[in-house]
């Protein structure tokens, strides 16, 4: 039996994902959490063998959540979930430790084809997500977009600030001092050439990395 985590800040979007997996008789859902702290905390003690884990969520995220979780349990396996199918995280996440990347616009089939082969020890990157997406290409990709140039701590706060986050809360929030997250923010603002907040948000909008400015 295949025992699933699922997280996302969206209730309606854990239900949707839940309707699909129930009643299939080697799956079953045993946690649903709402951020990427409150499942790194539940993993303490850890009791599933995947995580369906959104990417984009308010807070530590997916991609440090996902860091956290798969350093704290080698065997765990975590999948990513992402609403785009040309999401910027991809090579973040797979360098983070997930072994597999599906779209929410997926269908039942391909997330259960998701689940059963990163269970099997494969990776599995989804039909919608593949067509800009190979695994032969993720590291290109990482490297032409702006957003590769940052390491995934440099996203991290990025994505942080975007949600507007003040030093404090950034460095109580990924346990760094305030001097360390001043110093990834000027780091961020020169690889992306931004000079301040506002434009590092535009920068996010653009980017799809948030719905509204």
């Amino acid at each position: 039996m295949i025992r699933v985590y699922l997280v996302d800040d969206l209730e309606l979007v854990r239900a949707g994902i839940r309707s699909m997996l129930d009643g299939e008789e080697d799956i079953v859902v045993i946690g649903e959490f709402g951020s990427g702290e409150a499942v790194v905390q539940a993993c303490r003690d850890c009791l599933a063998d995947l995580i369906l884990m959104d990417v984009n969520m308010p807070g530590i995220g997916g991609i440090e959540a996902t860091r956290r979780i798969v350093q704290a349990h080698p065997t765990v396996r975590v999948i990513a979930v992402t609403v785009l199918e040309d999401d910027p995280f991809p090579h973040q996440l797979l360098d983070a430790g997930a072994t597999g990347y599906i779209s929410k616009a997926g269908d039942r089939d391909e997330m259960l084809e998701g689940i059963r082969t990163v269970m099997k020890g494969d990776r599995f990157i989804a039909g919608d997500v593949a067509k800009k997406l190979t695994l032969a290409n993720i590291q290109n990709q990482g490297e032409s977009s702006p957003l590769g140039k940052l390491t995934p701590r440099e996203m991290q706060v990025m994505m942080m600030v975007i949600q507007g986050h003040g030093n404090q809360a950034i460095s109580d929030t990924l346990f760094l001092s305030p001097k360390t997250v001043y110093t990834y923010r000027a780091r961020v603002f020169e690889k992306l050439n931004v000079a301040n907040d506002v434009e590092l948000t535009h920068f996010g909008f653009r980017h799809g990395l948030i719905d509204r400015v």
